[in-house]
């Protein structure tokens, strides 16, 4: 037993050493006495000289916030629909890149080999994945593969966003929009920092108590004034609510969820996705799909426009499609990340009664 725990300890001491090497000095910091208090996440770490903040990634070197960058763990050309985005260029390809690393601590994480880096030995296997790479190859990778988007993902782009901001300059200047996939633990700093350059922002939000959001490493409020401040700047958002039985499925929870979006704006599009038993929550059933549905028929009544189910494709019907709210045309057909077709204007309009359709459209 005693060799093994000795063996983790050093692997860990390699994974940290090699993710040390690939830092360069960051900028959303400040300095107080020698530490520095971080301002890519609402944890707003300060961070003394050699330590790491909560997601393990960000370290104090010699009185300078050290951050990630210059590589990618994982990056692949996915369906923007994939994300979950539904009012974002349909039917484009967005190449999605992920680093390692997270600020929370979910036990139903479904990217936990690579969020979790650092901070759960199992996790260690992810340093397989590092690719050493620079913002101009990934953003040559992206036009060579034809994605019209590059989207941070897989793990959580807010304690990356220097990385994240360097490939978006590049990438809007080649004429591609930028997404954030998150759990939208933000501070206003890092927003105001990002809104130039961010486009899109898929926002997750995984419950509606304080004590559950403790539970994950973060707050509902701060979760909620991201949500609320992304939209003030101008960002397109989409909200995602993985429904967990027994957890976030109960009738209260989906209204007071729905109710804090459409009190936002209607036009907010909400996911509700199915759970399936993952990484240390493996003791609950996968979310029926009659509970999915029951989520959505709930923000529908809440006053949202367009409400989409995940994760069970084929068999929620209407659910995966986009209608328009004023006369109920069919716009989008999906199955799955899939398009059948697609009839909204470049102007991002319906076809039939004029209505514009909340979103980000072709010629926009």
């Amino acid at each position: 037993m005693l060799m093994v725990v000795i063996a983790i300890i050093n692997a860990m001491q390699n994974f940290s050493e090699k993710l040390d090497a690939l830092t360069q000095p960051g900028w959303l910091f400040t300095k107080e006495n020698g530490a520095v208090r971080c301002h890519a996440c609402a944890h707003r770490c300060l961070i003394q000289p050699d330590k790491r903040g909560i997601c393990q990634m960000r370290v104090n070197v010699n009185g300078e916030l050290h951050v990630p960058w210059g590589y990618v763990a994982a990056a692949n050309v996915d369906p923007i629909e994939k994300k979950p985005f539904m009012h974002f260029l349909p039917g484009s390809n967005a190449l999605t890149f992920g680093m390692l690393g997270c600020n929370f601590h979910c036990d139903f994480c479904q990217n936990w080999i690579s969020s979790q880096a650092l901070r759960d030995p199992a996790s260690a296997s992810s340093v397989q994945y590092i690719q050493e790479i620079n913002p101009k190859e990934l953003v040559r990778y992206a036009l060579r593969s034809g994605a019209k988007i590059i989207a941070s993902s897989y793990n959580e782009p807010l304690i990356t966003s220097e990385w994240a901001i360097d490939i978006f300059k590049l990438a809007k200047e080649n004429g591609l929009k930028c997404v954030y996939v998150s759990n939208g633990f933000a501070t206003p700093e890092v927003l105001r920092a990002l809104q130039p350059f961010l486009d899109g922002y898929k926002i997750d939000l995984k419950c509606m108590t304080e004590e559950k959001y403790r539970g994950l490493g973060g707050s509902l409020q701060v979760v909620q004034d991201t949500i609320k401040l992304a939209h003030d700047l101008g960002i397109w958002v989409e909200v995602v609510t993985l429904v967990i039985p027994d957890f976030n499925d109960s009738n209260e929870e989906l209204w007071n969820t729905s109710r804090y979006l459409s009190g936002i704006s209607a036009d907010i599009p909400w996911h509700v996705t199915a759970f399936y038993p993952t990484y240390k929550h493996l003791d609950s059933e996968r979310t029926p799909t009659d509970t999915i549905q029951r989520a959505a028929e709930i923000g529908q009544e809440a006053g949202l426009r367009y409400v989409y189910a995940g994760n069970l494709p084929g068999s929620v019907g209407s659910l995966e499609n986009t209608y328009c709210p004023r006369c109920q045309a069919p716009l989008i057909e999906r199955t799955g990340y899939s398009i059948r077709s697609n009839h909204i204007t470049s102007k991002g309009t319906c076809p039939r009664c004029g209505e514009a359709i909340a979103g980000v459209w072709a010629e926009q």
